[in-house]
């Protein structure tokens, strides 16, 4: 199987890495300049579960390649338009793309660019992060890729990619049920992010402060309101789950997007809590926590535009 990975970051370059690392056909989709400094230093990742070095074959956007079987996305939400550009030449029409972004709104995008029929279901539990050198450091127990048909069937295609994905130094795991999958991950990046990026805390002080715990469990009430309003397949007591997991976070664990801003980045607001209250519009809901939440997002927004 010929898979294309768009990018070489924490995501892409950490699971691409596994696939080739494993000896399957990978080729990275980069921009010039990090191909430059993979071809100086190799793709480098530090990982609890083995560190290695490798050789990626990479082409820039517009260099000639055939169709790939597989295309796995994992750009930001905010790159994303730009990236359906860059990939379409090499989708053929048996390419199937796999994205691994957080949410939902993503998922028309590339259907309304490369048909409803090519796109999958799929998300990632992993936190990485790439250093000062451009080498990714992975740190987190967990490294899975989750995916499948949006019909749930075991389809030729999905069977080949399980296949193909199997023997790897990290977990990708066939899903019958990716839609509640990827909505119920959507309402825990929800949540998390949105208080840690509210509070500029991990979420141990927010969980241990007094009505920290009210809060959060608010704030994912609010959002899961939302989903169901929307007819998300959400399990009938995921909050309680989701809030089971949050108590098991290390005290020092923060949220990607929390991340993000401490690095003075872009970040994902429009995509996650955005995309909600558009829909919370539609439906009618209030949402004064989400609000506040993304209107907080909206101000460094602004202030990093100053």
């Amino acid at each position: 199987m010929r898979i294309l990975v768009l990018g070489a970051g924490g995501v892409g370059g950490y699971f691409g890495g596994r696939l080739l690392e494993k000896g399957e056909d990978v080729t990275f989709l980069v921009r010039e300049k990090r191909r430059e400094q993979l071809n100086e230093t190799g793709l480098v990742i530090h990982s609890i579960h083995g560190d290695m070095t490798l050789q990626p074959k990479m082409i820039v956007a517009g260099e000639s390649a055939e169709p790939f079987d597989l295309i796995l996305v994992s750009t930001k939400a905010y790159h994303l338009q730009s990236a359906t550009q860059d990939l379409s030449p090499y989708v053929g029409k048996q390419t199937a793309i796999l994205p691994l972004l957080n949410g939902m709104k993503h998922v028309e995008v590339l259907q309304e660019a490369f048909g409803q029929e090519k796109v999958l279901g799929g998300l990632c539990f992993i936190e990485t992060t790439l250093n000062e050198r451009g080498e990714i450091v992975q740190t987190s127990p967990i490294h899975e890729v989750v995916f499948g048909e949006f019909s749930g069937e075991q389809t030729e295609r999905i069977t080949y990619i399980n296949e193909a994905f199997q023997q790897t130094k990290a977990s990708f795991r066939l899903s019958g049920q990716i839609l509640q999958d990827m909505w119920q991950k959507y309402l825990f990046i929800t949540t998390l992010s949105g208080v840690t990026t509210l509070m500029r805390a991990p979420i141990g002080p927010i969980r241990e402060v007094e009505n920290g715990r009210a809060f959060i469990e608010s704030l994912c009430q609010e959002a899961a309101a939302i989903m169901r309003a929307e007819k998300a397949p959400l399990h009938e007591e995921i909050v309680q789950k989701h809030m089971n997991t949050m108590e098991k976070m290390t005290y020092e664990m923060k949220s990607s997007m929390q991340r993000d801003m401490e690095k003075g980045y872009q970040v994902e607001g429009d995509h996650l809590q955005g995309y909600l209250l558009s829909l919370a519009r539609k439906h009618g809901i209030h949402t004064p926590l989400l609000g506040v939440v993304y209107q907080n997002l909206k101000i460094y927004e602004a202030m990093m535009a100053r």
